[in-house]
């Protein structure tokens, strides 16, 4: 028989309804026979103990809330009873030892990868083309369009084809995609990026751009690229060039530059582009894949859309597979700072050095100043999706989150738009915005990336593979189309979090060897948000 209830930690005070739970419903629990007072959704919270007024609310063995009204025994959280709290945040508390799992089924195993100059190995080799300011956004497209279409790259969607066959006054009869031609090139993918930035802002949003873009170049999923410029902006070439050269002083790529008011007419720029980029395009094509290590896997870990299962199926079970990693040298990215409100102590005692844990306090508490001054703050970052199904306060939904970081210590703590260089578990400041927070981890050198969801999400990226995993079977079969793993077995007790956790690496080796596909791939979701901290002028 299922169970019905579950208490994640040994301290916690309240339960995660694992089915839908009636009114007056008696349920056995731990030695106890527990009686439901309200009509009680799955993934909602439950009252394990009588809780008075201004009562901490315990979850994940860690301070997720405080009552603002009494409630009784089998009673349900809601937010009208349950206001967001969480614990003050000190400097190092005590001494991190971690246990790692064992490895000797992994610490010998490869994946088939691209191997580049300075020994990054990409799971993808992608020429890629941007532009610096997002004038030239029409330009990328006019590329974007022959390339897609003589390359063989882009497909015949099933709407494009129901579309036609009404306007032809045919039946509708919708078939498979169809590919446009034949592939031209075997080995390399020919992305396109669009933006908003790069002028108009402040200065140091078109100098964090730079630096991201110079992130999406030395990503090890790229093999070559070519940026367009006006030549006007505020994101000059220089800086580009400035970033790129502070990430690597001896990048052995080829980056095509073409500034526009430099060079005539709209039309001789782009033939000199397509010529040019094309004998880029037929080089990187000569690269193929080979073995390498699993320490060569930078895996972002994130998550979107989640609901009152995601932090005990999908995050753990991704948290386990981030240790292993992490255990193998590989570097997993952990990110989402506004979902990391509430759990920001375990994070400081695990930093190995002093100079990371204080970053962290320092750039957790500079984000919720910034959030605060308009008027928000950390407290209001659950979505309407995240409160109805469960996640009804920040800490609530930070607790689980930060379950997809497993256990292992963090080696560095990174702001936006900085490099990944320490192998093991890294931090890096974004956004809890899904699209925003993945672009950065892809601009760090994250060359794969995992994202659980519990509502359903299509984000994906241009350049990296994004693995989509449920929180429960349900989305699973609804939304097959977007997901690529299921963990709804940890719900119904059918597996455990750790054997989830290796049926997730195995996965993800697949992905990074071009054995299987990701879904976002499959469905072109190539997203592309960078995230704008200043204001404009």
């Amino acid at each position: 028989m299922q169970q019905r209830l579950i208490k994640v930690h040994e301290d916690d005070n309240v339960g995660i309804a694992l089915t839908n739970l009636s009114e007056g419903e008696i349920v056995p629990f731990q030695n106890d026979n527990l009686q439901i007072q309200n009509l009680t959704n799955a993934k909602h919270k439950i009252a394990l103990e009588e809780l008075s007024k201004d009562a901490k609310i315990t979850m994940y063995g860690v301070l997720v809330g405080k009552t603002t009204k009494p409630i009784k025994k089998g009673g349900l959280l809601t937010t009208e009873n349950v206001k967001h709290q969480s614990e003050s945040l000190q400097g190092r508390t005590e001494k991190y030892r971690w246990n790692p799992p064992d490895i000797s089924k992994w610490k010998d195993r490869t994946f088939l990868g691209y191997h580049r100059p300075d020994g990054q190995v990409g799971t993808q080799n992608v020429w890629l083309f941007f532009p610096l300011v997002f004038c030239e956004n029409r330009n990328i497209q006019i590329l974007k369009d022959a390339f897609e279409k003589e390359l063989g790259l882009g497909k015949i969607s099933r709407q494009r084809q129901l579309l036609r066959q009404l306007i032809q006054g045919k039946r509708p009869n919708v078939d498979e995609d169809a590919v446009l031609g034949e592939r031209t090139f075997e080995n390399v993918e020919v992305k396109f990026i669009t933006h908003q930035g790069g002028c108009g802002g402040t200065r140091q949003d078109s100098e964090m751009l730079a630096r991201l873009l110079a992130g999406y170049i030395k990503n090890p999923n790229v093999a070559g690229a070519t940026v367009l410029s006006l030549g006007c902006q505020n994101l000059q070439i220089g800086l580009l060039k400035d970033a790129l050269k502070s990430l690597d002083n001896d990048l052995q790529k080829p980056v095509l530059i073409y500034e526009q008011q430099q060079m005539g007419t709209v039309e001789e720029m782009l033939n000199t582009i397509i010529l040019e980029s094309f004998e880029g395009i037929k080089e990187a094509n000569t690269i193929e894949r080979k073995p390498a290590p699993l320490s060569k896997i930078n895996m972002g870990l994130e998550c979107g859309g989640s609901d009152g299962f995601s932090g005990i199926s999908a995050n753990p079970a991704l948290g386990y597979a981030s240790d292993i990693l992490a255990a193998l040298g590989g570097s997993p990215m952990l990110s989402e700072f506004p979902e990391l409100c509430g759990v920001e102590q375990e994070l400081v005692n695990r930093c190995v050095r002093d100079v990371d844990a204080e970053r962290f306090i320092d750039l957790m508490k500079a984000y919720e100043q910034s959030a605060e001054r308009v008027g928000s703050g950390f407290d209001m970052n659950p979505s309407p999706g995240n409160i109805k199904d469960g996640l009804i306060t920040d800490a609530m939904k930070s607790a689980g989150a930060a379950k997809k970081g497993g256990t292992s210590p963090i080696q560095a703590v990174l702001d936006y738009g900085q490099y990944v260089t320490r192998a093991g578990l890294n931090l890096l400041c974004t956004p809890g915005n899904d699209v925003e927070s993945t672009t950065g981890m892809v601009g760090s050198g994250a060359n794969v990336v995992v994202f659980t969801t519990g509502l359903g999400t299509p984000t994906g990226n241009p350049i990296a593979p994004v693995i989509k995993v449920s929180s429960n079977t349900e989305l699973a079969k609804k939304m097959p189309d977007i997901i690529d793993i299921d963990t709804g077995p940890i719900i119904r007790g059918e597996t455990s979090i750790q054997q989830m956790g290796e049926e997730i690496l195995e996965y993800v080796i697949k992905v990074a060897s071009g054995e299987i596909t990701a879904k976002a791939d499959i469905l072109g979701q190539d997203d592309f948000i960078p995230w704008k901290r200043g204001v404009s002028l």
